[in-house]
C-alpha cells in the first residue's frame, strides 16, 4: 500500500457500513479520501474520528446524490480542482428495494437500475477520464457488487436486485476489455461479499429491524471490516496482477 500514499481515493456510498469501513481503513493507510453520500453528517463524524486517531491519511466529506449526473459530474470536477483528480474509484454506493418482477413498482425499479448500474458506470467513465487526463498508468476502479451477481435468488423481492449485479459483473468485465484494448495499465475488480453485517438488510426490509435482525442471527456474517480489508488486498497486489472478481462469502452461508 506504500505507493498509494497521499494519492486520492473516491469512495461512494461513504457513510456507513461498507462504505465508512473501506473509507477509514484508505485513510489509515495515508490515502486522500474524497467520500460521499446523499448526507454527509455521518463522513464529517468518521472524518473527525480519523483526524483524532492520528491517520496519515485525510477523508474529505462530499454530498453527492448518486442518482442524478449532474451533481456526479460536478463532484468530479470539484475533485479536480482541489485535488487534481482521483487515482482510485471505489464504487461502493448501492441499494436494494424489494421490489419483484411481477408485481414490483417501476419507481423503485428505477432507484436501483439509477445507482446500482449508472452511477456505477457514471463514476466509472469520469474516473478513468481523470486517471488519463494526468497520464496515471496504474490506478484501480474496484466495484462493490454481491453474490447476488452470481447465483438466482428464489426470493421474489430480490430478484430485480440481483438483475442489476448481474449487470455490474458484466459492466466490470466491459471495463476490463476497454481498458486492455486501450493499452491501459488501469486495473478494474469486482468484489462480491455474501451476507453482511450493516444497515443494508434494515433497508431492504423497509426498516422492518425484526426481520432483519433475522436474517443476521441465522449465521455468523461477514463484517464490514472483512469487505474493507479486500479491498485494501486488491490495492496491494503488483501491478502485473489483475484480480478480476474476489468473492467473499460467510462460511456457513449456503449460495
Amino acid at each position: 500500500m506504500e505507493r498509494w500514499k497521499g494519492r486520492v481515493a473516491l469512495v461512494t456510498g461513504a457513510s456507513v457500513g461498507i462504505g465508512a469501513a473501506v473509507a477509514r481503513l484508505l485513510v489509515q493507510h495515508g490515502m486522500k479520501v474524497v467520500g460521499c453520500a446523499r448526507s454527509v453528517d455521518k463522513i464529517e463524524k468518521l472524518a473527525a474520528e480519523c483526524e483524532s486517531a492520528g491517520y496519515s491519511g485525510t477523508l474529505i466529506p462530499y454530498k453527492c446524490d448518486l442518482s442524478n449526473e449532474e451533481e456526479i459530474l460536478s463532484m468530479f470536477s470539484a475533485i479536480k480542482t482541489l485535488h487534481q483528480g482521483v487515482d482510485v474509484c471505489i464504487n461502493n454506493a448501492g441499494l436494494a428495494r424489494p421490489e419483484p418482477l411481477l408485481s414490483g413498482k417501476t419507481e423503485g425499479w428505477r432507484t436501483m437500475i439509477d445507482v446500482n448500474v449508472l452511477a456505477v458506470s457514471i463514476c466509472t467513465r469520469e474516473a478513468y477520464q481523470s486517471m488519463k487526463e494526468r497520464d496515471v498508468d496504474d490506478g484501480q476502479i474496484i466495484n462493490i457488487n454481491s453474490v447476488l451477481g452470481h447465483i438466482f435468488q428464489t426470493r421474489s423481492s430480490s430478484h430485480f436486485y440481483s438483475a442489476t449485479k448481474h449487470a455490474l459483473k458484466a459492466l466490470t468485465e466491459g471495463v476490463r476489455q476497454e481498458l486492455r484494448e486501450a493499452k491501459s495499465h488501469i486495473r478494474v475488480t469486482s468484489i462480491s461479499p455474501g451476507l453482511v453485517e450493516t444497515e443494508f438488510a434494515y433497508q431492504f426490509n423497509n426498516n422492518d429491524r425484526e426481520k432483519a435482525a433475522e436474517m443476521y442471527s441465522s449465521f455468523k456474517c461477514l463484517e464490514a471490516a472483512d469487505i474493507a480489508n479486500a479491498v485494501v488486498y486488491v490495492l496491494g497486489t503488483p501491478r502485473h496482477v489483475q484480480v478480476g472478481e474476489l468473492l467473499l462469502r460467510p462460511t456457513e452461508q449456503i449460495n
